[in-house]
């Protein structure tokens, strides 16, 4: 069978399609929800929000570490040429510390182990606080 002139079969990488999950704060409900991108690949965590311009305050990238730890959690903000909400939670989805990430830093360290870094809008600071419990559930 041949292939019509100028159709191309899609391209494909060793990078997943991307998933999206729904983060909730189950200490307050009535903040609506949040759609993060889920991101367990040393790839996608490395890339995270570079390059971006903008982001939707419904909207959010939840990188994912193997494993609790400070030193594996931590963030870099170089060409991220936007603020960010950074939130750490622990394995058990508890906010363990949180800061709002300035453009072009190149480190940020959480103060407690953690396990999951939820990058999100600047205007989501007051909706995530220290010993909050956060649901990462399906969209």
């Amino acid at each position: 069978m041949t292939r019509a002139a100028g159709l191309r079969r899609p391209v494909y990488t060793a990078c997943r399609m991307p998933r999206i999950v729904e983060i909730r704060n189950l200490n307050r409900p009535e903040l609506p929800p949040l759609h993060a991108t889920y991101c367990d690949t040393f790839l996608c965590r490395l890339r995270g929000l570079m390059f971006r311009r903008s982001l939707d305050v419904d909207e959010g990238l939840l990188l994912v570490q193997g494993r609790e730890s400070r030193l594996d959690a931590a963030i870099h903000m170089l060409a991220v040429g936007m603020e960010l909400t950074v939130v750490w939670l622990d394995n058990s989805g508890n906010v363990v510390d949180k800061v709002l990430a300035q453009p072009w830093r190149p480190f940020y360290l959480p103060h407690s182990p953690a396990r999951y870094i939820l990058e999100c809008h600047p205007r989501r600071w007051e909706h995530f606080h220290i010993g909050e419990q956060i649901h990462i559930g399906h969209d």
